[in-house]
């Protein structure tokens, strides 16, 4: 159990578009490397739709979006998925 300012440090680390969870920015960037599928593909949701758009690039790289593009699809936000939709035509020549 961590003391309380234990969590205080743990939660200067933490990533503002994670507010919800208890991971670090380190914690973040594992997950994107890791094997699990279900939390990276969470994770890249997440930074998609919360991040500004030069932050994104912080995290994810183009051929990591398009790879995972089949499940992040339906799981983006619907006001966005568009936009997504568009970028992936464009930057894929319409293989999305």
């Amino acid at each position: 159990m961590l003391d309380e300012k234990e969590r205080a440090a743990r939660a200067a680390q933490r990533p503002y578009f994670i507010w919800d969870y208890d991971l670090t920015e380190d914690d973040v960037r594992a997950i994107l490397r890791g094997d699990n599928e279900y939390e990276k593909v969470q994770m890249m949701v997440r930074i998609l739709e919360r991040c500004p758009w030069e932050e994104i690039w912080h995290y994810l790289r183009l051929e990591q979006v398009h790879h995972y593009w089949s499940q992040i699809r339906p799981k983006i936000r619907r006001e966005l998925r568009p936009t997504w939709e568009l970028a992936m035509k464009v930057w894929y020549g319409g293989t999305a």
